[in-house]
């Protein structure tokens, strides 16, 4: 555990500087634009990254041993880094005020790949845990993932925005080279013991799509399993693109992002907790269990104007992530062979992934054409309207209520499919036994 623990606090620090980078970009670019377009393509560009990558970078930690993945992840971010602070101390401040500026973009991009190549160590750290952490112990390791993830995410929140404002961007890129020197280095000294690398035959060369879909197909209602998640996450993506608008409506700026500050501790608290507990003897029930929870909070938090309903919903809501997630990673470490893992995880993070960028360009138009007319001006205000409440926030919450039935429905009709069933026999499996031949491996550029 010892091990784990150095390999763990490594990819905190990691995370924590790529999310710190990042936010803190997209900050200073609408203070120097005054864009909103600029932050939403930034936001848009950087969701379709993460979704496209994972079929790559999971390729690279089959292909490397884990610690020479990390280590690759954190130099190439490293030179990213390096290669967007030239570029700001050679631009004249005016230019980086201009949102079709060049230059302004260049670093964007630069940025935005040093983050986005951090994502190989996520993917790596999912496969540590299955080599350093017996089986029935994995679930509460991957609660440890979780609280380091939240933790990653709420120092990266504060600081951020502190950092930009009283340090400006300069100062923001230097600590963050900084931080990723010291997290090689750190890296460095940690020793993770890995026999050798199973290649499963030329594939290696490339990127093996097909090889991963067969692998995940040799699991019966693994893609069940998988495209599950992904309704889950454009679903998600509504609270995503519409919680701002529907929060700042209820209360002034300062206090959302306060609200927000002490709401983001919920990732923290569930990790924590399957930490300490783990997942139960079927982490798929859990799992269900969490989403039935969480499209129970969504229909019920919108149902009255209240920040207070909002609030208690939202945390109960983000302690519940860390749970869904953990139960994922538990249960691929678990049916997938070892050698196969790290693409396995890629493919799930871009398939699951690709459904947030989908849901914010299309829930916009929805909202604004559909729901909020229908609570301002048509027949919800009369239907409605005397107890619900009317105007526009209405007509979001109402949004928000729908989505909720639909993800209560959809998960209730998946506890009782045949995936979940089959996924559940695999998984109750003592060792799960893998036939190598069976997967058709072909190399996919």
């Amino acid at each position: 555990m010892k091990t784990f623990y150095a390999v763990l606090a490594n990819s905190l620090a990691a995370a924590l500087t790529n999310t710190f980078v990042w936010f803190a970009v997209t900050f200073w670019v609408y203070l120097e634009t005054k864009s909103v377009l600029a932050t939403s393509v930034m936001a848009g560009v950087y969701l379709a990254t993460v979704a496209v990558s994972g079929f790559f970078l999971g390729s690279i930690v089959d292909r490397y041993r884990k610690k020479t993945s990390m280590m690759l992840s954190a130099c190439i971010t490293l030179v990213l880094y390096i290669l967007a602070l030239i570029i700001y101390v050679s631009t004249p401040p005016a230019v980086f005020k201009d949102d079709s500026s060049i230059n302004l973009w260049l670093f964007i991009t630069l940025c935005l790949f040093g983050a986005i190549t951090g994502n190989i160590r996520t993917i790596a750290l999912s496969t540590v845990v299955t080599i350093l952490i017996e089986e029935e112990h994995r679930d509460k390791a991957n609660g440890m993932v979780g609280t380091a993830n939240g933790v990653s995410f709420l120092v990266a929140s504060i600081f951020s925005g502190l950092v930009i404002g009283y340090l400006g961007v300069l100062w923001m890129m230097v600590l963050a080279i900084g931080l990723s020197v010291l997290v090689i280095l750190h890296l460095l000294t940690v020793p993770i013991p890995e026999r050798e690398i199973v290649h499963t035959g030329s594939h290696m060369q490339h990127i093996d799509i097909r090889g991963t879909v067969a692998a995940v197909g040799m699991v019966p209602g693994l893609f069940g399993l998988i495209f599950f998640n992904t309704f889950n996450n454009f679903l998600g993506g509504v609270f995503m693109s519409l919680m701002d608008a529907y929060g700042l409506s209820l209360v002034s700026v300062q206090a959302w992002g306060i609200l927000w500050g002490v709401l983001s501790l919920g990732f923290i608290v569930g990790g924590l907790v399957v930490a300490k507990w783990g997942l139960g003897k079927m982490p798929l029930k859990t799992l269900f269990t969490a989403n039935i929870v969480m499209w129970a909070i969504c229909i019920v938090f919108p149902i009255q104007a209240s920040i207070v309903l909002l609030g208690v919903g939202m945390f109960v809501y983000l302690c519940l992530i860390p749970v869904v997630e953990a139960t994922e990673q538990t249960i691929l470490q678990k049916v997938i062979p070892p050698e196969r893992q790290g693409r396995v995880f890629g493919f799930a993070q871009s398939i699951e992934q690709a459904a947030s960028p989908i849901t914010a360009f299309v829930i916009g138009p929805i909202a604004k054409f559909i729901f909020i007319p229908f609570m301002t001006t048509g027949a919800g205000v009369r239907w409605i309207g005397p107890w619900f409440g009317t105007g526009t926030a209405r007509g979001l919450a109402l949004l928000f209520i729908v989505t909720g039935i639909a993800g209560l429905i959809v998960t209730l009709i998946a506890m009782q499919s045949a995936a979940y069933r089959q996924l559940s026999l695999v998984y109750k499996k003592t060792s799960p036994e893998y036939d190598a031949t069976e997967v058709a491996v072909r190399e996919q550029a």
